[in-house]
């Protein structure tokens, strides 16, 4: 089968950080798919962590889990959620994993003695590790992470700059991503550092083929007239993209100022024009609800709404397939623990999810909000984690467990109903095997796609409308099947199971009988939801959500 010649976009920052570039990659990615064309993605992350899977949500967001258990950038959640392609560990490239690749290479003899060096070797790897992830795509969109001008992006934009050397610029385009500040108290749109941004760019040897001009307020002509003039880009290459409501506006955005022509054109792409309807469709919904309720999460880290990035967007496309406007209120769970249960009660909540984390912080304030949504018939999800808070607050409180924990958070809890699988394999004995203090924290947990099996007849099994179903998975502690026939003995169901390569039976999901909503998840559901297709077990969770809000007084 004769390959696809691929077509190249490089995505590159500037001035600042967090302006959207990922988001912007995305929408541009949904008009070229809805043009007829096959898409892939890559992001290139500038620093040394192999991935991101041991930081901290606080300071580097949500880590988005692939369908082949990859930890990645919060990015590929965007390009999914824009774009209907399955996304791999192949689609996220850290600095540190390149220079992992080459030290690897190096050691094992494959440089013949020479002088390992950024250039040839480091950025030979960057252009290898991008042409072998996009192969038969007609466009593969690569954005660079970071803000052209930090020392640690330089092996990546020189490796794109070779790119187009040899590749040419037919098959190579180059997009600048840079921000044009309106200073309020002087009542004008500064271009001097997008000017800057491409300067630098260019003393690299990249010369932008379209500005995509971040800012407050749409740029007037005249100014994107005068950035076309400084910049050596064409006018019509000068793309205006000002803060908008909604972000799944964007693809709408840019395809009215005829960005994809653009890149077709230069291109020299064969394609009908764009089909957006959809995406009208999800505006036209998410724009006009017509109900309102309000959900509470109740979690680790709410004090930058991107670490749940992907689970603040389920929620909202729970909302546009049920056209209402969901208000999401972030709780810190530790303030649930110095200030008490009316922090949740106090604020008229139709919801309550409970979302993952790792570490001992803020977990009796989870296990309350469990236990208010629980006593109050208020729906609950709790989503990896959130299952596990919600068997705890079970186990304590129906099972009179007394004590009960996950024994992450407790080590001698005289009732282990959550622990590291390894610590119950021993069913007769009950003798616990523990990991080493030593061992890795990056890449040892159940990740990536994994088959459940649901209960015939349960209401999960209801919602999903079958028996098998595949989510993707990010933990290490499970429910202990020792101590759980005592749950099940109280009135705990399990409505969705799998087995382990050793038969072992884990607990996948868990509902309760006697109340309208409340069920637990041992995967993450949020990262296949998408604002078109939306997500069974969010969309029943707002519906439910919904019905609460009648009954309330």
């Amino acid at each position: 089968m004769t390959k696809k010649e691929t077509k190249y976009i490089f995505i590159t920052g500037g001035v600042i950080s967090s302006l959207g570039k990922g988001i912007a990659s995305a929408s541009l990615g949904a008009i070229l798919e809805a043009r007829g064309l096959t898409v892939t993605f890559i992001k290139l992350d500038p620093y040394l962590n192999v991935d991101p899977g041991t930081m901290n949500p606080l300071q580097h967001g949500e880590v988005f889990v692939t369908a082949d258990g990859a930890e990645t950038d919060l990015d590929l959640g965007h390009y999914e959620r824009f774009v209907r392609v399955t996304l791999s560990r192949f689609n996220n490239f850290t600095a540190g994993r390149i220079y992992a690749n080459v030290l690897r290479k190096e050691r094992k003899g494959d440089y013949l003695g020479g002088t390992v060096q950024v250039i040839p070797h480091v950025t030979d790897e960057i252009k290898h590790a991008i042409k072998k992830s996009v192969e038969n795509y007609d466009i593969a969109i690569i954005e660079i992470g970071g803000t052209v001008g930090d020392i640690e992006s330089l092996p990546f934009l020189e490796a794109i700059r070779q790119m187009r050397i040899e590749l040419g610029s037919k098959q190579t385009l180059f997009i600048h991503l840079a921000l044009v500040p309106y200073i309020k108290t002087a009542g004008e749109i500064k271009t001097k550092p997008v000017q800057h941004s491409v300067k630098e760019l260019r003393t690299i040897g990249i010369q932008p083929d379209i500005l995509i001009c971040r800012s407050e307020k749409p740029l007037p002509q005249d100014a994107q007239d005068k950035i076309a003039l400084f910049t050596n880009v064409e006018k019509r290459g000068v793309i205006s993209l000002p803060d908008r409501e909604s972000i799944y506006d964007i693809p709408l955005l840019l395809d009215e100022q005829k960005l994809d022509d653009l890149v077709i054109e230069k291109l020299e792409l064969l394609t009908g024009p764009a089909d957006l309807s959809e995406w009208r469709s999800v505006i036209d919904a998410e724009k006009n609800p017509e109900k309102e309720i309000r959900i509470a999460m109740a979690g680790k880290y709410s004090g930058i709404a991107d670490c749940y990035k992907s689970l603040t967007e389920a929620v909202r496309h729970a909302g546009i397939k049920t056209k209402t406007k969901i208000n999401i209120i972030y709780i810190d769970a530790e303030e649930i623990e110095k200030n008490g249960i009316s922090i949740l009660s106090n604020q008229n909540i139709q919801g309550i999810i409970v979302p993952g984390g790792f570490g001992k912080r803020g977990i009796e304030g989870m296990i309350t909000a469990a236990q208010y949504a629980r006593e109050k018939l208020i729906p609950y999800l709790g989503i990896c984690l959130g299952m596990q808070i919600a068997v705890i607050e079970y186990a304590r409180h129906i099972a009179n467990l007394a004590n009960a924990n996950s024994t992450e958070f407790d080590q001698n809890t005289p009732y282990p109903v959550i622990a590291l699988v390894t610590e119950w394999q021993d069913v007769i004995t009950g003798e616990k095997q523990k990991r080493d203090a030593q061992s890795d924290l990056g890449g040892t947990m159940r990740l990536g796609n994994q088959i459940s099996h649901l209960v015939s007849n349960s209401q999960v099994q209801k919602i999903y409308g079958k028996t098998e179903i595949q989510e993707r998975h990010r933990h290490r502690y499970e429910v202990n099947q020792i101590l759980l026939s005592k749950l099940v003995e109280v009135g705990l169901v399990i409505s969705g199971t799998t087995k382990t390569a050793e038969n072992q039976e884990l607990v996948e999901m868990m509902e309760l009988n006697n109340h309208p909503w409340f069920i637990g998840c041992q995967f993450h559901p949020e990262f296949t939801s998408t604002p078109r297709d939306g997500h069974p077990l969010f969309e029943s969770f707002i519906k439910a959500s919904i019905i609460c809000q009648t009954k309330m007084p």
